[in-house]
């Protein structure tokens, strides 16, 4: 097949898939690929995974993020699931203890979207650490994105950059965001310069400069949730990021921590799909069955 043809032809597969993962261009995206953090913190409610996904599947997100080795606990729901977004990266800059070497890898060097591809995800996603004095573990980051970039291109697979601006460890105890919206831009930024197809981006400290980051990044932004907080605070900023142009929603901890995960879900997809308010938001989570 000539060469012109078959760029087209991963094109329309890549447009295709996103329109799997994009509901009506929007979307909510569990995550609960923590267990690559190799954080014992991040594991709590997510014990019995098959038992978690079972119960995601059934609150109907959008889109489950889990890496290789979890990805057939959606994929064997059959075909009316949600859409699978597939983790290819895993590194050290979560754990609580600082460590001597910080260092992001592929999960699978040789071809490291290939098993995107085979559990059939409707995208791929890579981090880009930005931690202090760790300049190293940047390029390592940089030179996963390209790796990854190239095969996403070769195979039709959407492309998500994390783009993660740490503060220094020292000010509270572990890597926490820095919501310096000049610094999230910034990598935002960088981020779509180097291919992403969506953006799965942190909140900046006031919401009302996230604009700022949609418009660096030029394609469909998702917000990052963080730790686990009060729900009603969390419905609230999730109200104003959307309000500000995210299109969605990538929660993990804030969903799955959380006594009932269902009717968190059912609130979130409100707010991204009905355009619901924080407080019409809340009174559906409350009204949902325990």
């Amino acid at each position: 097949m000539p060469k012109i043809c078959l760029e087209g032809k991963m094109m329309q597969k890549k447009e295709a898939r996103l329109n799997r993962l994009l509901n009506a261009g929007r979307c909510l995206d569990i995550a609960v690929d923590h267990g690559v953090c190799n954080e014992p913190s991040f594991l709590a409610g997510l014990e019995d995974m098959e038992a978690v996904i079972g119960k995601l599947v059934a609150a109907r997100p959008d889109a489950i993020q889990l890496a290789y080795g979890q990805a057939d606990l959606v994929q064997k729901h059959g075909r009316d699931r949600p859409q699978l977004v597939m983790r290819l990266d895993m590194g050290n800059p979560y754990n609580a203890t600082r460590h001597r070497s910080m260092w992001a890898v592929l999960q699978n060097e040789q071809d490291p979207v290939l098993p995107a591809v085979q559990m059939d995800a409707a995208c791929a996603v890579v981090n880009l650490f930005m931690l202090p004095d760790e300049p190293d573990l940047f390029r390592q980051c940089v030179q996963n994105i390209a790796r990854v970039r190239a095969d996403c291109d070769r195979y039709g697979m959407p492309l998500m950059i994390e783009p993660l601006v740490m503060a220094p460890q020292t000010e509270r105890g572990g890597y926490m965001v820095d919501g310096d919206a000049d610094k999230i831009v910034t990598l935002v930024r960088l981020a779509r310069e180097m291919g992403a197809d969506i953006i799965k981006a942190d909140p900046t400290s006031d919401p009302k400069e996230f604009h700022r980051v949609v418009q660096a990044a030029r394609c469909p932004v998702l917000v990052r949730g963080g730790g686990k907080e009060d729900l009603q605070q969390v419905l609230v900023r999730s109200r104003q990021l959307l309000d500000q142009g995210a299109v969605g929603l990538v929660y993990g901890r804030n969903v799955y921590q959380h006594r009932n995960p269902q009717a968190v879900v059912r609130a979130l997809m409100a707010m991204i799909h009905e355009n619901a308010s924080a407080e019409k938001a809340w009174q559906l989570y409350e009204s949902q069955p325990a």
